[in-house]
Formats: structure tokens, C-alpha cells, sequence
């Protein structure tokens, strides 16, 4: 495995091509742009980052388009994540517009989520996670994830943690964009600090979310 030097800037212009060329033939024609500007990087910098992580996959770069309406046949952002369990952990994705960095839990099943509702109502583990939550907030992550419009049957609707309660999915990310650092061997720390700030949600969600 070759060290990690940086995430290159042609990494972006990559995708920003994509972007307007979404076919077959442009991928063709770019495949090894892809491999040396953005896959091979990204693979250098997780491995690196195991240790401390979690193994991590590289999602295909390949869209599934059998059940919908846009058939662009490539993705315009390559994703990774590394597991700390199944569903549950910490997320980096390379576009145009730069690096996205996140982490919490994505997948859910009816018992994941009658777990974690039931986490969330409870008092010690709920003003747990609702302090984590908004110590990202001010530390400048967007919390997310896939969320009901209205509090779930069996729960009151003035909840000290409704918006809580509201979620399925529970995530929290920051845009980066270009920073100075992503092109030198330094994006590694720079990159493993926010996971570490991430830490205590996906440590959270998975001991009350996920099996």
C-alpha cells in the first residue's frame, strides 16, 4: 500500500467533469484519472486510519439506476465508510465542491428503532445523546438523517426530545470544502480529528441503535 500524500486537487476537477459528462465513454476514457486521483488516495488515507476506525469500504462508483428516473450511470461524489459495527460509523466523501466528513448510523430495522427510541426517552441515555448532539452543533456539524414529520405514535408530542425522537437515521457531517491541508500528508490528522469529535455519537448509537 503506497503512503498517503493528500487528497490532489485533481481529485474535484475529476468530478466536476463527471458532472457534466455522465456517460460510459467520458468514464472510459477517465477510468485512470479515477483510479491514481481518487481512488488510490482515498484507499492510502483509510487504511492509515483503520487502526484507530475501523475497517472501511470504498463505495462503487457505479449508480443503481433500475428503479429510477435518472439514469446518469456514475455517481458524482465518491463515498467511504468505515465501520465501527454494522450500519454505524464514520463517513468521508470526495466531490466537486470538496470533502464531506461524517459519522453516526445510516441502516435501521424495527428493533434498531424501537431501541433507539426507547434510548432516547429514557432520561440518563436521552440527555446523553442530546448533549453530544448539540456539542456538534456548536462545534459546526449539521445533524441529519432520514426523521418522521411528526413524533412516533406512543411517544408524547412535547417530548423534551421530540426532534430526537423524530429520527430513523442519525448523522452528523461538515462540508469542508478545499481546505489547504487536504493536498498534503496532514489531511490524515486533520481528517482523524473530526472522527474523533464524531466519536461519541457513533459510540452512542451503537450501544442503543444498532444490533
Amino acid at each position: 500500500m503506497d503512503s498517503f500524500e493528500g487528497i490532489p486537487p485533481t481529485a474535484f476537477g475529476f468530478y466536476a467533469e463527471l458532472e457534466e459528462n455522465n456517460n460510459r465513454d467520458w468514464w472510459l476514457q477517465n477510468k485512470a484519472r479515477y483510479e491514481e486521483d481518487v481512488k488510490k488516495p482515498l484507499a492510502a488515507l483509510l487504511a492509515g486510519l483503520e487502526p484507530r476506525f475501523g475497517p472501511a469500504k470504498i463505495f462503487r462508483p457505479n449508480r443503481d439506476i433500475r428503479f429510477s428516473q435518472d439514469k446518469s450511470p456514475y455517481k458524482t461524489a465518491q463515498g467511504a465508510f468505515a465501520s465501527y459495527q454494522e450500519g454505524v460509523g464514520y463517513y468521508l466523501q470526495v466531490g466537486a465542491d470538496g470533502l464531506l466528513v461524517g459519522g453516526g448510523y445510516h441502516s435501521h430495522s424495527p428493533a434498531q428503532l424501537a431501541r433507539y427510541r426507547n434510548a432516547v426517552d429514557a432520561s440518563a441515555t436521552g440527555e446523553s445523546l442530546q448533549h453530544i448532539v448539540g456539542a456538534l452543533n456548536n462545534s459546526g456539524f449539521d445533524v441529519d438523517g432520514e426523521k418522521l414529520k411528526t413524533v412516533p405514535r406512543g411517544f408524547d408530542s412535547a417530548h423534551p426530545r421530540a426532534e430526537l425522537l423524530k429520527h430513523k437515521t442519525l448523522t452528523a457531517g461538515v462540508d469542508l470544502g478545499q481546505p489547504d491541508w487536504l493536498a498534503t500528508p496532514a489531511a490524515s490528522d486533520e481528517i482523524a480529528g473530526l472522527w474523533e469529535q464524531l466519536r461519541p455519537l457513533v459510540e452512542w448509537v451503537g450501544r442503543h441503535a444498532a444490533p
